[in-house]
């Protein structure tokens, strides 16, 4: 792996997910040395945190589409 962990920040979530699966389907073989399969599963693990961070931040920017009384729409965060 070459990739520097800073350069995931810099991944789209289907970049780091397609990684992240690719790096899992790696680990699976069983082909690689001990020290490589410790660096790519470290990646593995950044990769899944960068994950799990744009999941969060796309959650929070997703709003519920509410119908009121009278017929209107408004919005209101989803969780709300």
């Amino acid at each position: 792996m070459t990739k520097s962990t800073s350069a995931i920040d810099k991944l789209s979530f289907e970049e780091a997910l397609e990684e992240l699966e690719q790096i899992i389907r790696n680990l699976e073989t069983g082909k690689t040395s001990l020290e490589e399969s410790i660096t790519t599963y470290e990646r593995g693990i950044a990769l899944k945190n960068h994950c799990e961070t744009k999941l969060r931040e796309a959650r929070m920017k997703i709003d519920k589409i509410v119908v009121g009384a009278n017929g209107t729409l408004s919005t209101e965060p989803l969780d709300a």
